[in-house]
């Protein structure tokens, strides 16, 4: 067994609220230089540069895998992950048919960019991503998991876009097991009698350069793959 730092909550240019300076290539560059080993793309309701991060991430020695961070009926975000592109890459068209037909405003919401491994400009999403889409947190995790993949949901300390601000509990009957916690998540949170037994990750949530953090958080693995990863989340 190996300990191997992680974060699976980071924003590329592609999420209307992510700095155009979060380009796939710019994101593996500093999660390396922070001192990560495995790392996740979360970006709103699309995996649409995961692929490029992918690669980018391969190059600079960091394993990757492709996610999202869906944003669900009740307007709860919920972080996806998943080992390979073929198995995120369907969901992401799922995704992208459920989320209100209506096009992103980049004067408003800024511009949504989709990238290649090299940082070179590939055109714009012209969905609007900030949307929710119409997948409630009741089918999320089974749904996720239909499509090869694993969720939790995302920042369930925070006033907003959270299960507990949003619904008001933990509800087991979401059919998650695992949840993140921001980093500065309050500590007397955690002593919640309808968290006892839940297990936590945290997550960055980086939307600019500068909030990816050294690395401090580890999972011990047998390998170094998306499939180990999967499994230590689940257990």
């Amino acid at each position: 067994m190996k300990d191997f730092f992680f974060d699976f909550h980071l924003h590329s240019c592609l999420s209307p609220c992510g700095s155009e300076d979060m380009t796939p290539a710019n994101i593996a560059g500093m999660c390396a230089l922070a001192g990560y080993d495995i790392v996740a793309l979360t970006d709103h309701n699309t995996v649409g540069n995961c692929a490029a991060f992918c690669q980018a991430a391969e190059a600079y020695g960091l394993l990757a895998l492709p996610g999202m961070e869906l944003t669900c009926l009740e307007e709860v975000h919920v972080v996806c992950l998943f080992p390979d592109l073929e198995h995120a890459l369907p969901f992401g068209e799922l995704v992208r048919r459920r989320l209100p037909p209506m096009d992103n405003d980049p004067r408003f919401f800024g511009p949504q960019l989709l990238m290649d491994s090299q940082d070179r400009l590939l055109g714009e999403e012209t969905a609007m991503l900030a949307g929710a889409t119409d997948i409630g947190v009741y089918e999320a995790a089974a749904l996720v998991r239909e499509y090869g993949g694993l969720a939790y949901p995302a920042h369930i300390d925070r006033d907003s876009f959270s299960v507990l601000a949003n619904l008001g509990l933990w509800d087991p009957e979401m059919g998650f097991s695992l949840a993140e916690l921001s980093r500065r998540c309050p500590p007397e949170l955690l002593h919640r009698p309808d968290l006892a037994g839940l297990r936590f990750v945290t997550g960055c949530d980086a939307h600019y350069l500068d909030q990816i953090p050294d690395a401090e958080q580890a999972m011990a693995l047998p390998e170094r793959s998306p499939q180990a990863v999967l499994r230590w989340l689940s257990h």
